[in-house]
């Protein structure tokens, strides 16, 4: 995926005051339209992002000189607990949607301030640059000798941050003290679980528009330090990864490295789960690095095919209602996010494996509901298999999954499946590469 396209030029405080240029009517169009856009689920107030321009039409009148006089206060966060990869849960912070919208606002002016500061190997949220990029910077590292990664785990980095040395690296740039306040009670938001409010002292929303800005804030100052000191490195939000050429120069780093967080940016480092290891052992931001005849070769982290295996046992659980053209459009919508972000890759062999076990789940869909022996016998002559085949199968008591693998596979084809509308990953990947410059 190369780089986007630069953000559009915003009013900034070099024409206008900072709260102006935030309530500069082209910034609150494009910042409304980027909100509406996201379509995200509702905060507490439960108004929908379908609703915001009416809802807006209503009270906006009321907050916007609230907001230039600084006694706008936000609403309360909605959290929910949504499920780890690796276990247990974490909270998600989900802001009203009028709350998102001057948050997207405040971003848009605050991102030609700081954005041109941040180091060049900080890839992550930012204008024109990508997980991508961060990806393949990796590979040249690793190219150039620098083969063991020093992998960094901030633990609960969102939840952690301490607000005053937050509002401490914001204020470098930002003298305006009306915005300050605001964005200072955006970080001060409580939080409402189930019913149940609760304030906030450190941290930030995970779904806020403004946490992925703050937290590259806040982390610039270790790039600063990193680049100080003459080590290469990446990072991606708080994925952080720093490269060296052996691994006592690795524990060296990752000792003075987490002091460094610990005592200076006071941001605990998991100790568990970091560590200095070769870079063909250590996944990042779900790619793995392969090491071929010298050379290095991006392909897919295990965990990202365990993850993907689980959303499509989901989507193709053959006990679950509903029409087959639907679920296949399900199964199309899903993939396409994800072979967008995995089309990186060198290796495509996975995702003809991944293809086939697919259309394997979707035959056993297809069996099940041909639940009686007459409806398979119809099914089947309907699909041209000889009379004898056909009588075989239709009276087989083998299951669904043990049917599909064997002689349902040479009847309901790949051809099959193609004139369904069911997408061959393997030929999103070869378009989407081809699209790529």
């Amino acid at each position: 995926m190369g780089p986007r396209h630069p953000e559009p030029r915003h009013p900034t405080c070099r024409t206008l005051g900072l709260m102006e240029a935030i309530l500069d009517a082209q910034n609150l169009r494009l910042a409304l339209r980027r909100v509406v856009a996201n379509h995200g689920a509702p905060g507490v107030d439960g108004v929908s992002t379908k609703a915001l321009v009416d809802y807006l039409g209503a009270h906006w009148p009321m907050i916007r000189p609230q907001l230039r006089d600084g006694t706008y206060r936000p609403h309360a966060i909605r959290g929910v607990e949504i499920p780890k990869p690796t276990g247990g849960v974490r909270t998600l912070g989900i802001p009203t949607v009028v709350d998102r919208f001057i948050q997207q606002a405040v971003l848009q002016v605050l991102t030609p301030i700081f954005d041109p500061h941040f180091a060049d190997f900080s890839f992550g949220f930012r204008p024109g640059r990508s997980a991508h990029q961060a990806v393949r910077h990796v590979r040249r590292l690793a190219e150039d000798g620098a083969e063991w990664g020093v992998d960094l785990d901030l633990e609960q980095f969102f939840d952690r941050i301490n607000h005053d040395i937050r509002m401490a690296r914001v204020a470098r740039r930002v003298q305006d003290l009306q915005v300050l306040r605001l964005i200072r009670r955006y970080l001060q938001a409580g939080i409402r679980v189930d019913g149940v409010s609760a304030p906030r002292t450190a941290g930030a929303a995970q779904g806020s528009p403004l946490s992925p800005l703050l937290a590259n804030i806040v982390l610039d100052d270790f790039d600063k330090e990193l680049e100080r000191r003459g080590v290469a490195f990446v990072r991606y939000a708080d994925d952080a990864m720093i490269f060296v050429h052996s691994q006592r120069a690795g524990e060296r780093v990752l000792t003075s490295v987490t002091r460094y967080l610990e005592h200076r940016l006071h941001l605990p480092v998991n100790t568990a789960k970091s560590a200095v290891d070769r870079l063909t052992r250590r996944p990042y931001l779900g790619f793995k690095f392969l090491k071929y005849r010298g050379q290095y070769r991006i392909g897919r982290a295990r965990e990202s095919l365990r993850r993907v295996k689980r959303r499509l046992r989901e989507l193709t659980d053959r006990h679950a209602p509903g029409r087959l053209e639907a679920r296949i459009q399900q199964v199309n919508r899903y993939l396409a996010g994800w072979i967008g972000y995995f089309a990186l890759v060198d290796t495509p062999t996975p995702l003809r494996d991944l293809d086939s076990w697919i259309r394997h789940r979707f035959r056993a869909i297809v069996w099940r509901r041909w639940t009686r022996p007459r409806t398979r016998l119809r099914e089947l002559r309907a699909l041209g298999v000889k009379e004898w085949q056909a009588w075989e199968l239709a009276m087989s008591r083998k299951g669904p999954w043990r049917i599909a693998t064997g002689p349902l596979n040479s009847i309901l084809t790949v051809a099959y499946w193609d004139a369904q509308g069911l997408q061959r990953l393997l030929s999103r990947y070869e378009t989407t590469r081809l699209r790529w410059p």
